[in-house]
């Protein structure tokens, strides 16, 4: 399934983006075109993601974590927000209670924020694709 402009918007529901059954990324705003392009360069190198978009975090759509914990085992969660309390512990806690699974977070560390263009700042707290690429190796590095 793939989600297209012509899928409507539903509240609490996540849109798979893209297919794979090798890892799947969980991501929330402007990490989801981060996230697709971790996908694509990961598919150069064998590696399958599927890639959820979760334009609401409240409520959260828990079926669709568990049927992609289930499908693929590991999951990294992609969020332009601190990993303490937004889309990533609320995966953690989904997957703890139903599915347990391998789980990365990225987004900001307990850290005070700054200000900047916000190129420069997702660079400065490693919201790239780039780090979400190592994240997805890392976990299938650790399922071998």
């Amino acid at each position: 399934m793939v989600s297209s402009k012509e899928d409507p918007f539903t509240l609490g529901k996540g849109s798979v983006l893209r297919e794979g059954f090798d890892i799947t990324i969980i991501a929330a705003g402007i990490m989801v075109s981060k996230a697709l392009e971790a996908a694509e360069n990961l598919s150069a190198k064998g590696v399958q993601a599927r890639v959820i978009n979760f334009s609401t975090i409240k409520p959260l759509d828990s079926q669709l974590i568990i049927e992609s914990a289930q499908s693929t085992g590991l999951i990294v969660t992609a969020e332009e927000h601190s990993i303490i309390g937004g889309l990533g512990s609320a995966v953690a806690e989904v997957l703890g209670e139903n599915c347990p699974v391998p789980l990365k977070r990225i987004g900001i560390e307990d850290v005070f924020g700054e200000s900047g263009p916000p190129d420069l700042l997702l660079d400065r707290y490693s919201l790239t694709s780039v780090n979400i690429e190592k994240a997805v190796l890392e976990l299938l590095n650790k399922k071998k």
